[in-house]
């Protein structure tokens, strides 16, 4: 069993040994936005909708709960969850889009220094990580601080309310910056200058060791039967690039949702600035990654610009991003000018701009629905773009990529992110990648696969390959100059346009 804790929604996948689907489910829970800058969500919400889910999939499978070999989990980046001695969650946790922890990042980086923090850990000191939000914690909410006895990743927190044991797994470390990338241990002295003790920290832990089993009171309110061995799990991200069959130096796994982005897989710790590094769940090796927040746009579109679309969907039983997509077929590369800034909620990688906004360039008279349809998809694609270059400053070379998530299922999505990039892009046979990394993650665990190169090779397969058109390469290459352009003749303003707000 895969349990995925995403930003919308938790998903839940039963496979088999050769990773075929036998049934899943998937339960949504509420982002909350209670001041400007905070995203937040409540960990309690998860698990009653991973109990649902669990239930739901156990159900339709129609399997007893008992043939359950092991089960992994994995979720979103950069939670701060405070959960007191007993696993009470003190508050909700911020997720990987709150930036509420700017002041915090400017007086650590006047205090420690970029390259002091950059050394250890391999990452920016960003607000959107991990530790900004704990210390942010410290300096906003003692009370919860001082009561706090641990603080959980979201997976991590999963596994805990499965097995009662609280774990830190390898490929979350990336989160806090006293995590030594290279060696996957807490750095005692940077902690230190930090100012947060490790005792409020789990123990880090293999993502695919068994940390504990489900326990009869999990039993009971999921649906499972105790006893079944559980594995520490990882990074969303991480598991969805090995349930991408991305196992070995050089692949990249590309993904298409609400936190999109792509993760070069290499066997050194090899660091940029301006992108992320995290372990892979796969032991000995790193995923060098760029992170955007772009790839809900097209839905933001839908829910406040498609109701053409969304009555169609109800009347002809059509998929609304289906109708979408063949409108957006009919226009050229470049939609005639029309661009998209898809920074919807500020941007990660590789601009690290909280105040970042989303912006629609080139609208004339001229110009239709379509034109923006297919600017959304091109801005995403963009940013993918953008961050793929900032790779090849570090002399990491992508030949091809491996797509996942829900936009791997457009066709037109995922040729145009080909045409942009000059790259192939393959498209993972399973619409489940990420739970099926999870799922994989407990079977090596477990002993159901002798190793990860088995667990690949027997569950992994490709769908289809889409070539980039050259020509339409050459058109975008033009376009993305001043993609490129706009955001650096619009950044201040950016920022002047926050402050008033």
């Amino acid at each position: 069993m895969g349990i995925d804790i995403g930003t919308s929604a938790c998903k839940v996948s039963l496979f088999d040994a050769d990773g075929d689907v036998i049934a899943q489910s998937a339960k949504q829970y509420k982002v909350y936005y209670p001041a400007p800058g905070h995203a937040e969500q409540d960990p309690r919400e998860w698990w009653e909708a991973v109990c649902l889910a669990v239930k739901e999939t156990i159900r339709a499978s129609g399997i007893d709960a008992r043939q359950i070999a092991g089960i992994g989990v994995d979720g979103q980046s950069w939670s701060a969850i405070p959960v007191d001695r007993h696993g009470n969650v003190l508050d909700n946790t911020p997720i990987w889009m709150d930036t509420r922890a700017e002041s915090v990042c400017s007086e650590v980086l006047d205090r420690i220094g970029f390259d002091r923090i950059f050394n250890i850990c391999g990452n920016p000191f960003e607000p959107t990580y991990t530790t900004p939000k704990i210390l942010w914690y410290k300096s906003q909410k003692r009370d919860v601080y001082n009561n706090t006895y641990k603080f959980l990743q979201s997976n991590s927190y999963i596994v805990y309310k499965l097995t009662g044991k609280m774990t830190q797994d390898l490929s979350q470390g990336y989160g806090l910056h006293f995590f030594n990338m290279k060696s996957g241990e807490w750095d005692v002295k940077l902690s230190e200058e930090l100012d947060i003790p490790l005792e409020k920290l789990p123990d880090i832990f293999m993502c695919h060791d068994v940390v504990g089993e489900v326990t009869q009171q999990a039993a009971e309110e999921c649906g499972l039967h105790a006893g079944i061995p559980v594995v520490a799990g990882g990074l969303d991200a991480a598991c969805g690039t090995l349930g991408a069959g991305v196992a070995w130096p050089g692949q990249t796994q590309e993904q298409g949702g609400q936190a999109g982005g792509m993760s070069i897989c290499q066997d050194k710790a090899a660091a940029h600035p301006k992108l992320i590094l995290s372990h892979h769940v796969v032991p000995g090796l790193w995923l060098f990654q760029g992170g955007t927040v772009g790839g809900g746009s097209l839905n933001w579109f839908r829910r406040e610009l498609g109701a053409w679309e969304e009555a169609q969907e109800k009347a002809m039983s059509i998929n609304a991003f289906q109708i979408m997509d063949n409108e957006a077929a009919e226009i050229q590369p470049g939609s005639d000018g029309v661009i998209f800034l898809p920074y919807m909620a500020g941007e990660r990688s590789p601009i690290w701009d909280k105040n970042a906004k989303g912006v629609f360039y080139g609208l004339d008279y001229s110009k239709t629905r379509a034109h923006m349809i297919r600017a959304v998809l091109e801005g995403c694609a963009y940013a993918l773009h953008h961050n793929l270059c900032t790779a090849q400053e570090a002399g990491a070379a992508v030949n091809e990529l491996v797509s996942i998530g829900g936009a791997a299922n457009s066709r037109l999505w995922t040729q145009i992110k080909a045409d942009v990039t000059g790259k192939v892009i393959k498209v993972s046979g399973s619409d489940t990648a990420t739970t099926l990394g999870a799922a994989i993650l407990a079977g090596v665990g477990t002993g159901v696969y002798r190793d990860f190169n088995e667990a690949v090779f027997r569950t992994v397969s490709i769908a289809r390959i889409h070539e980039p058109d050259m020509n339409a390469h050459s058109r975008y290459r033009e376009y993305y100059k001043v993609y490129l352009k706009l955001y650096d003749q619009l950044k201040d303003l950016f920022t002047e346009s926050g402050a008033i707000q």
